[in-house]
Order: C-alpha cells, then structure tokens, then sequence
C-alpha cells in the first residue's frame, strides 16, 4: 500500500473518531441505538469530509495533534494576554486616546491549525481583530496601534502567542 493511501486511511480514522467523540459528548447517551447511529453517522461524515477535517498537505501528526503539556501554558498565556489587554482598552476608553490603523504582518508558523489557533487568538485579546489570513500572511485590525511598520506591528500583536503556538504544534 503506497504512503498517500495509508495516509488517506490515517485522515479518514482520525476524523471518525473525532466526529464520534462529539457524537458521544453532546448525546451522552450510552445505549445501543445511539452508540450504533453514531458510529455510523460518524463513518459517512468521515467518508465525505476526511478531505476538508485533515488538509492532505498536512501529512504529519504534529501538524495537526497539539501536544497537550504545552497546550496548557499557551491557554494560561492567553486568558493573561485577554485580561490585560481589557485593562489597556478599557483605558483607552475612558481617555479617549486610541489610534487604530490595520497592520499586515506574517506568522512563522508551518500548520494550518496552528495559523488559525493565533487568528482566533488574536481575535480574542480585546483590542485586536484578525481581518484575514491567507497562508503565512495576517491581517489584523489594531485598537491601539504603536507602529505602522509591519515587522514591529507583527512583534507586538502576536505578543509570545506565535512562540508558544510553536511549541505546541511542534
């Protein structure tokens, strides 16, 4: 069996799986109808849907499968980045001094995954918006912008979430 079959067979497993577990999760219903009706939705979907769950250029595990001892840290850092970014907006606020512009910058990460988990990051610290991500490339409206050059405005936006996103999907 060549390695692009194997790895197909790989994504479609994954994604049954997961799709099951949400099936168990929501449903939380352990009778025999509901576990076979599950599986077997979760066995279709993934027949559909392996494709789009698992991108076929993503063909390694760490691509995609966070490593959960560093997933721990990045949500620490994230619910911290949250809060003190509310105190600057709030602050930004009350003064009235605030400067937004929209800043382009690019994200050294490699996955798919983990460029989406610092968009969504990013969009979460109040204060940041993320417009737009098109490969590597970010677009990000900023509440209180400190600089117009990109490399800076990348620095500062993605904070230490780029770092630890590397971590965890390394």
């Amino acid at each position: 069996m060549n390695p692009a079959r194997i790895w197909r067979l790989v994504r479609f497993a994954i994604t049954a799986a997961a799709l099951y577990a949400v099936w168990l999760l929501f449903t939380a219903n352990l009778e025999a109808y509901s576990l076979v009706a599950g599986a077997v939705g979760s066995i279709v979907i993934s027949a559909l849907t392996h494709d789009v769950f698992i991108a076929r250029h993503e063909a390694s595990l760490r691509s995609f499968m966070p490593r959960p001892l560093h997933v721990i840290p990045f949500m620490v850092y994230l619910i911290w980045s949250m809060y003190v970014s509310s105190v600057g907006v709030l602050k930004a606020v009350i003064t009235g001094v605030a400067t937004p512009r929209v800043v382009h910058f690019r994200t050294r990460l490699k996955s798919d995954l983990a460029r989406m988990v610092i968009a969504n990051s990013i969009t979460f610290t109040p204060g940041t918006i993320s417009l737009d991500l098109n490969d590597d490339h970010l677009t990000v409206h900023w509440f209180l912008a400190t600089t117009l050059h990109s490399r800076a405005a990348g620095e500062q936006v993605k904070g230490r979430f780029e770092e630890k996103l590397q971590k965890v999907w390394m």
